[in-house]
């Protein structure tokens, strides 16, 4: 029965918070404000609400969506909340603001969570002044709250207050602060954040090596170079590995080049393998080669395949097709079809290696199978496409075969008006189109797995 009565009341207290969002997205007073609701009675229910429970209310309000896992560094929930929100605006009264600010000291997270998620939906010239004079208070959570509710506002008149809170004692207030930065991009701040890349807080070299990776500046590279290479925490350095491939720091590829052979964490080889895929220079291929062939994680030889696919280096194409024929994972074999595709050229082992993906279980693998014998455009596959088209079920992957047939000089008359009659309307589409010459195909189908892996 407790039972019971808890999951009615945790139901009853996330109802209340996506109200919130309901009730001031649908109604304005006279004056154009929105209507109010009652924002004690949320707070009031928040106190010693579970953090789970917490974390579906904070979601129905809304707001963040950025930076170190789409949150700020140090959120009240910590770790527990997974906050996916979604961006909307409100317009509080003003004795509502009032209620919130003064929350931000409570005791309890769940309260100071919400209440600094509801004050980031504010516009931030009716908010910022107010969060202001808490970025200077004696109580550090307070502090950091702070910092996090100017980040969430795009506070850009706080941004001098916040470059001097980087360098605040307590490294909770430091991260956020420098996620904030990070958020409003200001480029004042680069220097004071790669200050911070030599911090004792991990959590505050991560926020600030990510900061600096949103701002267009490549004059950090060296700094980022030197954290991918040095920093003992494996997840600042693959925020450095996400920087330097976002700031497109051509530098950076024979760091990241050694940094996807020999680092120790798979997640910091992972976004390395991204970052040079990002960074469009053929020189980190061969690390990218070897990383397909010989790394144990699944995920980095993926987005290895992915890359070297982006840089379209048709040396890679003999890796590529030895992952189609033997790669243990199926995401690997798919998205090194898609890679050889990417790339246009292919010799036999590479078009062996594609004819025998048509015989995957996986829809996904044989699409991009079936597309990427379209973009080479090799006649020597055309009995092993005319094959698997007889037996395919899948509407897409048919579709694609005959894109490939009509690329590869299939598309017979006799080939095409059999297909005609096919009861399924794409496949017809498609024939007739194929019929026509293959105009109008296009690039369809488009499979691009692109992975894209975040800090």
């Amino acid at each position: 029965m407790l039972r019971v009565i808890g999951a009615v009341a945790a139901a009853a207290f996330v109802s209340t918070a996506s109200a919130v969002r309901h009730d001031h997205s649908s109604h304005t007073g006279a004056a154009g404000d929105t209507a109010s609701f009652d924002v004690s009675a949320l707070l009031t229910a928040a106190r010693g609400v579970s953090p789970n429970v917490c974390a579906l209310a904070a979601r129905a309000v809304g707001n963040g969506s950025w930076g170190r896992s789409s949150d700020a560094p140090v959120t009240p929930l910590g770790a527990s909340a997974d906050l996916h929100g979604m961006l909307d605006s409100r317009n509080l009264p003003a004795v509502d603001v009032t209620r919130l600010m003064g929350a931000l000291g409570s005791d309890d997270p769940c309260v100071r969570e919400l209440s600094v998620r509801l004050i980031g939906t504010q516009n931030n010239s009716s908010v910022a002044p107010e969060l202001l004079t808490r970025l200077t208070s004696s109580n550090a959570s307070l502090r950091a709250m702070a910092a996090f509710g100017l980040g969430l506002v795009d506070a850009r008149t706080a941004v001098d207050q916040l470059i001097h809170a980087l360098g605040d004692a307590t490294a909770d207030v430091r991260a956020n602060s420098a996620w904030a930065l990070g958020r409003i991009e200001d480029g004042r701040a680069l220097s004071s954040l790669v200050s911070l890349f030599k911090d004792t807080s991990p959590v505050t070299r991560e926020a600030a090596v990510i900061a600096v990776g949103r701002m267009d500046s490549t004059s950090t590279s060296a700094a980022l170079i030197r954290t991918l290479q040095h920093d003992d925490v494996a997840s600042v350095r693959r925020a450095a590995a996400w920087a330097l491939g976002t700031l497109d720091a051509k530098d950076g590829v024979a760091a990241l080049s050694t940094t996807l052979t020999n680092d120790s964490d798979a997640r910091v080889r992972e976004m390395s393998a991204w970052a040079l895929g990002n960074l469009d220079d053929n020189a980190g291929a061969s690390a990218l080669q070897r990383a397909l062939q010989k790394d144990s994680d699944d995920k980095v030889r993926e987005s290895a395949a992915w890359a070297l696919g982006e840089l379209g280096d048709a040396s890679s194409t003999d890796a590529l097709a030895s992952a189609t024929e033997s790669d243990r994972s199926v995401r690997v074999r798919g998205t090194a079809a898609w890679a050889i595709g990417q790339i246009g050229h292919a010799d036999r082992r590479a078009v062996a290696g594609l004819t025998h993906l048509l015989k995957e279980p996986d829809d996904n693998v044989r699409l991009r199978a079936a597309w990427a014998l379209g973009q080479i455009e090799d006649s020597t596959a055309l009995p092993e496409i005319d094959s698997a088209l007889g037996v395919e079920k899948n509407s897409d992957v048919r579709r694609a075969l005959i894109r490939a047939l009509s690329k590869s000089g299939g598309n017979t008359a006799a080939r095409m008006r059999a297909l005609i009659d096919s009861k399924d309307p794409q496949v017809r589409e498609a024939a007739v189109r194929s019929l026509a010459g293959g105009r109008a195909f296009g690039p369809w189908p488009w499979p691009a797995p692109r992975p894209r892996p975040w800090p």
